[in-house]
C-alpha cells in the first residue's frame, strides 16, 4: 500500500509521530521512520511523507530481500535522483544512519559487565555485524560476567564458516575465560539460527560443561539487527533438563 494522504490529513493515532510517542520506535514501519526524517512528501497532491519514505526503501532496496539493508551503503546522489528527495531530505537520511551506526557500533567500556544481549552484541558489532564473509568470534567473561577479551577465530567463505568446540575452548582457555559468549554473523542479514547453529551450541554447552567453562549466550548478528539463541531457543533448556543440577545437601 502506498500512502498518498497527507499526514496532516490522518488521523492522530495513525501519524508517524504519534505512534511512535504511543507504542515505542520499534512498532513502526521502516517507511514510518523515514517519514518522521523526511517531514513532508513530494507535495502537490502526490505522496505524503509515508508514501515517499516507501518510495525511497522500493527505489533503492530493488534487489534486496529486506530493503532497509541498502540504507547501510546509499549516497547522496542516489538518495537526490529520487522525485521528491533534495539536498535537506537526503541529509537528514546519511545523518540519522550515521548516528545509529555509531551508537550501535559504539563499544562498552573495558570490563563491561554483561547483564543483557544486547551488550555482548555491541562489543562484538564491528567484527561481524556487516561483514560480507561469516566470522566466528568470542566474547571472554571473568566470573562476574564481565569482559576480559575477545577473539575474532574463524572466518568462511561467504556464505558458511566452520568452527569447532575444541578451537573455541583453546581460545577460551588461553584467554584466561571464567564464562563464554560466542557469537558469529549471517551476511544475509537473516539472523534466524539454522540447524547447524543449534548442533553447535548444543555441542559448546557439554564441552563447557566438562570444562567448568558455562556458554552464556550464542549470538548471531547481520545486517543491524541480532539474535540471541538463548532467548530465541530451548538449547539451554533441554541441556538443563539432561543435566540437572545436584540437590544440595
Amino acid at each position: 500500500m502506498t500512502y498518498s494522504l497527507r499526514i496532516a490529513d490522518m488521523s492522530e493515532s495513525e501519524r508517524p509521530r504519534e505512534r511512535l510517542l504511543n507504542h515505542g520506535v520499534k512498532q513502526l514501519a521502516s517507511a514510518e521512520l523515514l517519514a518522521i526524517l523526511l517531514g513532508t512528501g513530494q507535495g502537490a497532491g502526490k505522496l505524503s511523507a509515508v508514501g515517499l519514505g516507501q518510495l525511497i526503501l522500493q527505489t533503492i532496496g530493488a534487489g534486496y530481500d529486506d530493503p532497509v539493508a541498502s540504507l547501510q551503503a546509499v549516497t547522496v546522489q542516489e538518495l537526490m535522483a529520487i522525485p521528491g528527495v533534495g539536498p535537506a531530505k537526503a541529509t537528514a537520511i546519511l545523518a540519522a544512519i550515521e548516528l545509529g551506526n555509531r551508537a550501535f557500533f559504539a563499544k562498552p567500556p573495558e570490563r563491561a559487565e554483561i547483564t543483557d544481549p544486547s551488550i555482548a552484541a555491541a562489543a562484538l558489532s564491528q567484527e561481524l555485524m556487516w561483514q560480507e564473509q561469516e566470522k566466528l568470534a568470542i566474547l571472554m567473561l571473568d566470573g562476574r560476567n564481565r569482559i576480559i577479551t575477545k577473539q575474532v577465530l574463524t572466518i568462511g567463505t561467504a556464505t558458511e564458516t566452520l568452527a569447532h568446540p575444541r578451537d573455541i575452548f583453546k581460545a577460551a582457555l588461553k584467554g584466561g575465560a571464567v564464562k563464554l559468549i560466542v557469537a558469529h554473523n549471517h551476511p544475509s542479514g537473516n539472523t534466524e539460527p539454522s540447524a547447524e547453529d543449534i548442533q553447535l551450541t548444543g555441542q559448546l554447552l557439554e564441552a563447557g560443561a566438562v570444562l567448568g567453562m558455562p556458554l552464556l549466550d550464542h549470538l548471531i548478528l547481520g545486517n543491524g539487527s541480532f539474535t540471541s539463541m538463548h532467548e530465541a531457543t530451548t538449547v539451554w533448556q533441554k541441556f538443563a533438563a539432561r543435566n540437572p543440577c545436584p540437590a544440595s545437601p
